[in-house]
């Protein structure tokens, strides 16, 4: 009901009258709350079917606590979303140091592109990526040691089959090879006629043993059709190309056949050895405009990501994916909303067509603006305050000090120079100032120390209402990302070619507060 917060603010006035209705209000238009997230696990059930994953290999021994969470539940679903696709090749848009593309390339063999508008990122990636591989083998050992372990504890917790026998297999053994058009296919169509989906269910690669190609029970065939069923509200029908091959059982299978399938599956893995650890980092400048193929000479069927793609760049991934009909999947997580371009803010100053916001067409006829403080709210991490990572006040303080300064004493209302991190580096509110005035070019000689201090005496009585106020704002920040981001869903929902999109949450708010992907797959005829 619209008129359930109707008294957060006063008619007259406008100003704010009960805090409580506005937190409440605040949570009611959250991401978390509003019901339009995909869940992770089902996304990755509805892609992976019965596959679970390849070689358990962390990254917190190369990365900080951060980086490496997010690396970790990233890079899976993107394996996922590329075996899903039948792909090989990854663009990484704006990979910085490339962690992402690294570990893509390394534990998934994934060919990975980095590009990045930094010439200093590109070297220092190249550089971390020669180092990495030389310790990367004794990460894979330790990994599959690991999960071998695992395996066996699991295995001698049910009872051993005692015997094991060809003719009890019921169904067509499932095979890892990723390629949609691969001949070992097993299409879930023939499980469920009725619903015209089709899914392709994969198992695990490493060291298959005998007890991988027992047939799956009746039970096991209820259980996989009732899994199947599940996932028809997360993947359409026309996101993955159907198989035409017809299949046989594996009841059906002759020695020959299954020599055959064995020497097929070494000399996969031969060539899927071979073309390991392929990562190119390059630079670039990655515009709406780009032409990807100018940059990659040997451009191929591939899917775009993004790990935290500042400002435009975030919108400007999801452009270019719609327009270029060899990127088959998209997943970007976007972050700095603050530097998000905007159509109906300013556009005097701004010439360009193309901008971060608003980009479907709903909001654009509406002629929506947000706005820098609203963007800047947008950054702001809630769920860190709430666990008890308190906001900066005390820099808060000293940065809204000295914009009364500089207006009042400078006169100067708008500049295109940035602070930056001055706090830190400062011993004092006066030196933090001068250091300040020196970054803004304004002349600090005739500013004596006195006068710095008698703005800071007049003010600081008032820090307790700058942090209220800030506090306010971190409690209304999820509804601003929540406008940002469902933007850029709708967007997707606008285009004819795509299959299937959608708003996951991917990492601990708390780790990393700018949590959410966008992830869209093209239509089977896009394929």
């Amino acid at each position: 009901d619209d008129d359930t917060f109707s008294n957060v603010f006063c008619e007259n006035s406008t100003k704010l009258i009960n805090v409580h209705l506005f937190a409440l209000a605040a949570k009611y238009y959250s991401l978390s709350n509003l019901g339009v997230c995909t869940p992770l696990e089902d996304v990755l059930e509805a892609l992976r079917g019965d596959h679970q994953g390849t070689t358990g290999i962390k990254t917190d021994e190369f990365m900080n606590n951060k980086k490496s969470h997010e690396v970790q539940v990233m890079s899976e679903l993107v394996d996922s979303i590329a075996n899903y696709c039948g792909i090989k090749q990854v663009i990484d848009i704006g990979s910085g140091k490339g962690y992402l593309s690294s570990f893509l390339s390394m534990q998934y063999n994934l060919k990975v592109y980095g590009i990045d508008s930094s010439n200093t990122n590109t070297n220092g990636a190249h550089e971390r990526n020669r180092k990495l591989k030389k310790h990367w083998k004794a990460y894979q050992s330790r990994g599959r040691a690991n999960l071998k372990s695992q395996r066996l504890e699991k295995a001698n917790d049910r009872p051993v089959e005692s015997e094991i026998k060809c003719k009890a297999i019921s169904e067509k053994p499932l095979n890892n090879d990723s390629s949609l058009q691969s001949q070992d296919q097993v299409t879930i169509q023939d499980l469920v006629p009725s619903c015209g989906f089709t899914e392709v269910a994969t198992s695990e690669t490493s060291k298959q043993t005998e007890v991988d190609l027992v047939t799956q029970t009746q039970s096991d065939e209820s259980k996989l059709s009732e899994e199947v069923l599940a996932i028809l509200n997360v993947l359409p029908a026309d996101a993955v190309e159907v198989s035409s091959s017809s299949q046989c059982s594996c009841g059906e299978l002759c020695e020959e056949e299954r020599a055959q399938r064995k020497m097929a599956s070494l000399k996969a893995k031969a060539t899927k050895s071979s073309e390991s650890n392929l990562y190119f980092p390059l630079t670039s400048c990655i515009t709406a405009e780009t032409e990807l193929s100018d940059i990659i000479t040997d451009l191929e069927d591939c899917m775009m990501v993004g790990l935290h793609t500042c400002g435009d760049l975030a919108a400007n991934t999801l452009r270019i994916f719609t327009a270029k009909p060899e990127i088959k999947a998209v997943c970007s997580v976007g972050c700095c909303y603050h530097l998000l371009s905007e159509q109906f803010e300013n556009q005097e100053d701004c010439p360009e067509e193309v901008w971060g916001f608003p980009m479907c067409q709903y909001l654009k006829d509406k002629g929506w603006c947000c706005g820098r403080n609203a963007r800047m709210s947008a950054c702001l991490a809630l769920e860190r305050v709430a666990v008890g990572q308190m906001l900066p006040t005390e820099s808060l303080f000293y940065r809204a000090v000295l914009q009364v300064i500089i207006e009042e004493i400078y006169g100067v209302t708008k500049s295109d120079r940035h602070v930056g991190k001055t706090f830190s580096k400062s011993s004092s509110f006066i030196d933090y100032v001068r250091r300040s005035l020196k970054k803004l070019e304004l002349d600090d000689s005739k500013l004596p120390d006195s006068c710095i201090m008698d703005y800071h005496e007049k003010y600081k009585h008032r820090m307790n209402e700058l942090e209220a106020f800030n506090m306010l704002k971190v409690v209304l920040a999820p509804c601003i990302e929540v406008l940002i981001l469902l933007d850029r869903l709708c967007y997707l929902k606008e285009q004819d070619n795509i299959a299937w999109s959608g708003l996951v949450k991917l990492f601990d708010p708390v780790k990393s507060p700018r949590c959410y992907a966008v992830i869209a797959l093209k239509k089977q005829s896009c394929f």
